[in-house]
């Protein structure tokens, strides 16, 4: 198919475009910044860029990525959130459901599903996260604007039958954490493949697995995040005392952390459980936290991308913008 990419310079669409051209898909990028995959520059928030991006190549499948993020909320109005979020998203499922497409993939993310509630983690037990939880009632503008974008996606699948696959990713992003300052960079990412990461290529193999599902999917959601070694029956142990947790099933790893001068998590508030993502779109994440374990015990590099100096395209364009330098 002839795929339309948005986000394609992006740390995802640096991943997903190579990948989607080893199944034969021709993939058209299309993103505000310069990058090897994009042919259209611009935004998803201008109507007519879009419509010209269709009749021009002749689009006939979109994975929508491009996005404004939560660091973004630092840099940019509200406005600006619904713009991209929002208006883009509406943009794009518009100009699909006019060209009779039979696929729609959406990256949205976990973040949406964290009220402030559950960001306290206040409680005794750990709280469990799929696609089950609710009612939503996202904390920041970015949260916001994503679940109002999914309900698009949603109302086109009913309106319009354009088949939508939601994907509520988990983190992949390759530099520093924005709020946590008190890990180091590895040692908090490694942590995180318990229960709330994934690498970027398997974010990448799940767009392919929802772009081939859609058909049969009709509109779906799934949480997309590393298969967690925990059962719901862990939930008051991991708030209370997760490093015990984690060495029952993972007998050394105390001592590999050691080696490396990390710690282990002495509590753990929240677990994503990405099951349904298993059983109904038939994938799974192919890294998981024993992957990292066999790399600190072998010496091998770590399973994961960590770059404190990556800059996003997009915030490169915005800063060279804001200079008054070319843009």
């Amino acid at each position: 198919m002839r795929i339309l990419l948005t986000g394609s310079s992006g740390w995802l669409g640096r991943f997903l475009a190579p990948r989607l051209r080893r199944d034969g898909h021709a993939v058209i990028g299309l993103d505000i910044a310069p990058g090897a995959d994009t042919q259209v520059i611009g935004s998803v928030a201008d109507r007519a860029l879009v419509d010209r991006a269709f009749a021009e190549h002749g689009v006939e499948a979109v994975i929508h990525a491009a996005a404004l993020h939560k660091p973004d909320i630092a840099r940019f109005a509200a406005q600006a959130f619904i713009d991209t979020n929002v208006t883009g998203t509406l943009n794009l499922l518009e100009a699909a459901s006019r060209a009779g497409h039979d696929r729609f993939v959406f990256t949205s993310t976990t973040s949406l599903m964290i009220s402030e509630a559950i960001r306290a983690e206040a409680g005794s037990a750990a709280i469990w996260l799929d696609e089950g939880t609710g009612p939503l009632a996202p904390r920041n503008i970015y949260g916001v604007t994503k679940l109002a974008a999914e309900g698009l996606c949603r109302l086109h699948h009913l309106e319009h039958g354009l088949n939508c696959v939601v994907l509520r990713t988990a983190r992949f992003f390759p530099e520093e954490d924005d709020t946590l300052r008190d890990w180091s960079g590895p040692n908090l990412k490694a942590n995180e493949f318990l229960r709330r990461r994934l690498t970027v290529e398997d974010a990448a193999e799940a767009h392919v697995a929802a772009l081939d599902r859609a058909p049969v999917l009709g509109f779906a959601e799934f949480v997309i995040s590393v298969p967690t070694p925990f059962a719901r029956t862990d939930a008051e142990a991991l708030k209370q005392d997760a490093a015990s947790v984690i060495r029952r099933l993972f007998p050394d790893a105390a001592e590999l952390y050691a080696d490396r001068g990390w710690r282990l998590p002495a509590s753990i508030g929240r677990v994503y459980d990405a099951r349904r993502s298993e059983t109904l779109l038939g994938f799974r994440c192919r890294t998981d936290f024993a992957a990292v374990l066999d790399a600190l015990r072998t010496g091998t590099p770590l399973p994961f991308a960590h770059d404190p100096g990556y800059v996003a395209p997009k915030d490169l364009v915005q800063s060279k913008s804001r200079s008054g330098g070319p843009s």
